[in-house]
């Protein structure tokens, strides 16, 4: 039988229950980003997320574990295990769980047959009752090829991650709950947990299941401690729970965060050139001549010198910004030039491969001092011909420098791009923190400028006494002398 996408039967409570199938997702060979996709869609639609369940490639097991859950919950999707291989067993499980037959199914032998789907033939054998839902494509507009198989309250995704969601978005009607919409706030905190639980929890006690409370720790932020979320379904509980939560948290300790400062980085950078102080003309001058930079070279051409530091953060997310302002439709990916020294901090290697996700970038790796990998660099890369540094003028030889500066003679040729030249260590960090751009979590323990642990230690400037009579250091930006940042190095 097929069908078209359609609403969910009405009803106040619509539950689910997710089944990943995967001896790969167990081994730690796959990384399970379906569970995410899938709780996140189903909320959206109105739909409780009640359980997920993680289980073998085993036919025994998976029929268990569907019977169950299409007993307890409105729908049950499971995700992977549909395929023409040996291990592909979900379709042979799920009619196990049903006491259906195997059977061939002509609908989907005349659509693999027609996709010229050879050594595919055991996709078309699904349980004798399934259904077949034709969602449309959201990326083509048009019907899917291939349907969604389901039998009873029980939906058979793909495991590829790509297929899962394009199928999902296609058939969401299928699982829509008109009558029930989740709201959210979000609250972070610059307070540790502990000192916030009496007031989290007398707030949970005074609204009960009217809203749900969650508190997450993040000891990576440079922003803020504590992530409290506010559920409802109710919007006036929401805002209710919201204004109770902002008159007894501690004062001062919520911070007006924004999480996505790399998606809207172009937005609040190029405002900040609007504002008339005097970082916004700086941040207007190194906009240009990145935007300069831009009109002369193509991105395949230019890289962005990268170490991790506060600098080259700062610079990077300006060239991102200017890129996603000028080049909107840019396919290649931002390139960094990474130069590995001999014994680097573990955090500086955890915040390179962050900021490789957050800006998704193409690291052009090399070693040895900056002349070394800049020839390394040439011969491994002949096409890049620039490289954006965050240079400014109070590092050492950079007094005369220009913001287009050809390399010196017997280096190898590439164009230096200096947007930073006249910005102070004061300007980095307030163009940093209130744009909430994220930095290597060292700054923030005492350091001021990074090298490697062999020639890096924290800066004595930013030393005092904790209440407890302990030696402790203030963050990097709240350095007041400039002329001590360098007292970091060694």
């Amino acid at each position: 039988m097929a069908s078209r996408a359609s609403e969910s039967p009405p009803g106040r409570s619509v539950t689910a229950g997710i089944i990943i199938v995967g001896d790969e997702i167990l081994k730690g060979h796959t990384q399970d980003t379906n569970t995410y996709f899938l709780c996140r869609m189903l909320r959206s639609l109105g739909v409780q997320v009640c359980r997920v369940s993680v289980v073998p490639d085993e036919v025994a097991t998976i029929a268990a574990e569907v019977n169950s859950f299409s007993s307890q919950f409105t729908h049950v999707l499971t995700a992977g295990g549909i395929g023409p291989t040996h291990d592909d067993v979900t379709f042979e499980a799920v009619a196990q769980a049903f006491g259906d037959e195997l059977k061939p199914h002509p609908e989907l032998e005349a659509t693999i047959k027609a996709l010229g789907g050879e050594g595919r033939e055991k996709m078309s054998l699904v349980p004798s009752s399934a259904r077949l839902h034709y969602g449309t494509d959201p990326h083509t507009g048009r019907p899917f090829k291939f349907p969604l198989v389901s039998v009873q309250n029980v939906y058979l995704f793909p495991g590829i991650p790509e297929l899962l969601r394009r199928a999902l978005e296609g058939l969401k009607g299928l699982f829509q709950n008109t009558a029930v919409q989740f709201h959210l706030r979000e609250l972070y905190v610059a307070a540790n947990e502990a000192s916030i639980a009496p007031v989290l929890a007398e707030a949970q006690a005074r609204f009960g299941r009217r809203l749900g409370l969650g508190s997450y720790p993040d000891w990576s932020s440079n922003y803020y401690q504590v992530k409290v979320t506010l559920d409802s379904e109710e919007e006036e509980s929401l805002e209710e729970g919201l204004a109770y939560l902002t008159a007894h948290l501690p004062q001062g300790s919520l911070v007006p965060y924004v999480p996505k400062a790399v998606e809207q980085a172009s937005e609040a950078v190029y405002r900040l050139t609007e504002s008339g102080s005097p970082l916004g003309q700086k941040v207007a001058d190194a906009l240009q001549i990145i935007e300069t930079a831009l009109a002369r070279y193509s991105l395949t051409q230019l890289c962005v010198g990268f170490n991790g530091g506060k600098d080259c953060t700062a610079l990077l997310h300006l060239f991102h910004a200017a890129v996603q302002r000028k080049c909107p439709d840019a396919q290649e990916p931002l390139q960094i030039l990474y130069i590995r020294s001999i014994s680097p901090f573990p955090e500086l290697e955890q915040f390179l491969q962050d900021t490789i996700k957050r800006y998704n970038l193409q690291v052009l790796e090399a070693q040895g001092d900056m002349k070394q990998a800049l020839g390394e660099l040439h011969a491994r890369h002949p096409q890049l011909e620039a490289v954006l540094m965050g240079t400014r003028r109070t590092d050492p030889y950079s007094c005369s420098l220009r913001p287009f500066s050809p390399t010196d003679p017997g280096w190898p040729s590439f164009m230096r791009i200096n947007p930073l030249l006249d910005w102070t260590y004061r300007d980095i960090w307030d163009f940093l923190r209130p744009l909430f751009v994220p930095y290597c979590i060292l700054y923030d323990r005492g350091y001021t400028s990074l090298g490697s642990r062999e020639n890096t230690v924290r800066n004595p400037a930013l030393k005092y006494l904790s209440p407890g009579g302990h030696p402790a250091y203030r963050p990097a930006y709240q350095l007041e002398n400039e002329d001590e940042e360098r007292n970091s190095r060694t």
